[in-house]
């Protein structure tokens, strides 16, 4: 693929913003205190397992700079083995749904975190891999709930796709050959896009040579012409491994994320996705991070 100016220009943009962010989040693990330009403030524990999962937002300069979610030491340990994490999946349901402490957060404006102990489709990929996602809505919870079926403008909604600038490089509708968005929507989510280049799915995609299992990936959600959730999903295997790490990389890994070109509703949107382990904190945190302004 060509590379043009203004491609070449985002990217030096991105990179300056992760290393940006991987130098303030370096000093919040290590330090386990903010620095003096940056605060971070905690939501409401909801209890996980055997302990508890809150939001977060970290500021710096009095702009959002993360936003995330910290499980407590104990909260990955006795989670439910059966069931599903999101609705239409069929038994109990173990998602969470959690508010920001402040509110500024824009666009987003809650959580939600899905704990699947069996994983979900499709199969070969996701399934029988248990893992959490972690669901930064941009839309309000009334708007996300009256995604269901029962809409008579349901199928239209989810076959409305975003498309030209505001669509990311290389992201692909996740869905079967020939099934339409409305065939795979999730109800109370929508419609799920995966990056194309992620190494889950290379099997799938006719390259098994560069196939590796799930690990951590990253989907954005789409409804009636929107991108309206971004979504770090990652095992539970994987946040474990974080607490052990002795690789500062490993132990703070900052994955950058594909950035379209423009966005339906001005706000501050990730360049990246972050999974780590405070030890001083004793929690483990998944947070969409490197945001930057953009109108």
């Amino acid at each position: 693929m060509r590379q043009t100016t203004a491609d070449r220009t985002r990217r030096r943009a991105l990179a300056l913003t992760l290393l940006a962010t991987a130098a303030l989040g370096g000093c919040r693990v290590a330090a386990g205190a903010d620095t003096p330009a940056a605060r971070t403030t905690y939501g409401a524990p909801v209890t996980v397992g055997r302990g508890t999962l809150r939001s977060y937002v970290t500021e710096r300069d009095g702009a959002p700079a993360e936003l995330g979610v910290a499980f407590s030491e104990a909260a990955l340990e006795g989670l439910p083995t059966t069931g599903v994490g999101h609705h239409g999946g069929g038994g109990p349901i173990h998602q969470y749904v959690l508010d920001f402490p402040t509110a500024n957060t824009a666009p987003f404006r809650f959580v939600e975190v899905n704990w699947n102990p069996m994983g979900h489709e499709p199969a070969g990929v996701y399934q029988d891999v248990p893992h959490f996602d972690f669901h930064f809505y941009t839309v309000g919870r009334a708007e996300r709930d009256a995604i269901v079926p029962s809409d008579p403008e349901y199928a239209a909604k989810a076959n409305a796709l975003p498309t030209g600038d505001y669509v990311p490089p290389f992201a692909l509708q996740l869905g079967p050959p020939g099934a339409t968005p409305a065939d795979v929507a999730v109800p109370m989510m929508g419609v799920h896009w995966v990056d194309a280049r992620a190494a889950e799915l290379q099997r799938l995609l006719g390259k098994p040579e560069a196939y590796q299992p799930f690990t951590r990936t990253f989907i954005l959600g789409s409804w009636n012409g929107r991108f309206h959730f971004w979504e770090p999903m990652i095992t539970r295997a994987h946040m474990l491994a974080k607490k052990h790490a002795t690789d500062a990389a490993v132990l703070d890994e900052v994955i950058p994320v594909s950035v379209p070109a423009r966005y339906h509703v001005p706000g501050y949107y990730p360049a990246a996705y972050r999974i780590t382990w405070d030890d001083q904190a004793r929690e483990y945190r998944v947070a969409l991070t490197g945001l930057t302004r953009h109108e």
